[in-house]
């Protein structure tokens, strides 16, 4: 088998580029006033799915109390509507498409985030922050790291991390690895160990450095596991699978609130930009049954998981920054997983690479009561869509959505029909001609990125 260490020095990158420097070693100026950033992640979580976007049944009350004393946004958006793409957006803030990452990775097929990618974690740490990735990776096909670039590579310098799902499930997951090395078989559920993973950070870091800590749960992924406790805030639904998918959400709120009293403990609310949100929208399949559909919810939105229609991009997405958020605000401005790298360089006065296209906006000024500067549309691709479009692309209230031979053209005003149920595209030539123009012209210009991974 390869090792890790000759496919990296195979691709030419070699491990002196790629391994973890000391923050001393880089010759950053330590600095304790600096944001630090905590970013949760969901898998799977619905539009609908938090009792603070409109869920009738699930008990979420740290979030809801999160949305409570930060802003909540209305329009967040996956960079993709299946979970490996949206990661990479995330931390490279540029469109999937142009990492070479077309949908969810499976083991050993020879998709991940390749060495030349440059991550919002390498950007922070260069800058003197203290990286931390707990939970779900799902940018590499290697099952234990073994022969592709690690959480480590990628800007992180402490890591727990699986390849994809906890396995055999969310409970006593046997498929952790930390810092490289296999952790074998643990007891618990997958979000209170990625918790506990994420506080002994919290305890062990060097208090004189900002941190950025990557929590990303494996809930509500199916199939799931659920702890007795959680199972019974629902005995009264009467299908004990929905009732295990509604506690897997709530187990994951009370560790999500764990995880925020901890900074508080630590005196970290106040200096700490905390997000939180999904990869994508409800799964479109039940795993237990082999049914149409699973028990997520995306709320009044069409389309779920693996749809390019709102319900399977547009997710929860809560943010709270003390002394620049204010309590129960609300946002109806766009916000896209690609701008969670520009962002947090903003944030951290981390400088953003100049020799590459970046899809993502700075949010600072939505966070100044000001519309984001955005230089380009939203725009998503997922050739293996279940809506019959495969591209689509947001300018400001309009969506438009295109087949892939181009006939099919849809076009909806997202603040008058946010379910995407009347087509304006024949009622609107104009509009439809010109967003038609736009798309055409993204699209054409991700295929030829120059910093595109090898195909």
């Amino acid at each position: 088998m390869t090792t890790r260490r000759e496919f990296l020095q195979h691709t030419g990158l070699g491990l002196a580029g790629l391994t973890c420097i000391p923050l001393r070693a880089m010759g950053k100026a330590q600095n304790s006033f600096h944001t630090n950033f905590v970013f949760i992640l969901c898998d799977d979580l619905g539009y609908g799915d938090l009792g603070c976007y409109g869920h009738p049944r699930i008990q979420t009350p740290n979030l809801d109390q999160l949305a409570r004393e930060g802003l909540r946004l209305t329009d967040c958006y996956a960079a993709a509507p299946v979970c490996s793409p949206s990661r990479a957006g995330i931390m490279t803030g540029r469109n999937p498409t142009r990492c070479r990452i077309p949908d969810w990775i499976p083991p050993r097929s020879g998709i991940y985030l390749h060495p030349q990618e440059i991550t919002v974690a390498t950007l922070l740490r260069q800058a003197g922050y203290t990286t931390c990735h707990s939970g779900k990776w799902h940018l590499s096909d290697a099952e234990f790291f073994e022969t592709r670039p690690t959480p480590g590579d990628h800007g992180f310098d402490h890591w727990f991390s699986t390849q994809n799902n906890a396995l055999p499930s969310h409970r006593n997951p046997a498929n952790f690895v930390r810092q490289g090395e296999r952790v074998g078989s643990t007891t618990g559920y997958s979000s209170t160990l990625i918790v506990d993973e994420a506080i002994e950070f919290l305890h062990n870091r060097d208090e004189h450095n900002p941190f950025a800590l990557f929590v990303w749960f494996h809930s509500p992924h199916e199939p799931i596991a659920t702890a007795e406790y959680y199972h019974r805030l629902y005995a009264d639904v009467e299908e004990q699978e929905q009732a295990i998918y509604y506690g897997n959400v709530s187990q994951m709120d009370a560790e999500t609130g764990r995880l925020l009293r901890a900074l508080d403990r630590l005196n970290l609310r106040e200096s700490t930009f905390v997000m939180f949100t999904s990869d994508n929208g409800p799964e479109t399949l039940n795993r237990y049954r082999g049914a149409q559909y699973s028990y997520g919810s995306p709320g009044p939105l069409r389309g779920m998981k693996l749809h390019l229609y709102e319900g399977g991009i547009r997710v929860p997405g809560l943010i709270r920054w003390p002394g620049h958020t204010q309590p129960g605000q609300v946002s109806h401005e766009p916000v896209n997983g690609t701008d969670i790298l520009p962002t947090f360089c903003a944030i951290a006065a981390a400088p953003l690479p100049q020799d590459r296209a970046l899809d993502g906006a700075s949010l600072l000024p939505l966070l100044q009561g000001q519309a984001v500067d955005r230089p380009k549309p939203l725009y998503w691709r997922y050739d293996r869509a279940l809506s019959p479009a495969k591209t689509a692309l947001r300018q400001g209230e309009w969506k438009i959505l295109v087949t892939p031979d181009g006939t099919g053209v849809e076009l909806y005003n997202l603040r008058e029909d946010p379910c995407e149920q009347v087509n304006r595209a024949q009622s609107e030539p104009t509009r439809t001609t010109s967003l038609l123009a736009e798309l055409k012209a993204i699209h054409t210009e991700i295929e030829n990125d120059p910093i595109s991974a090898p195909k």
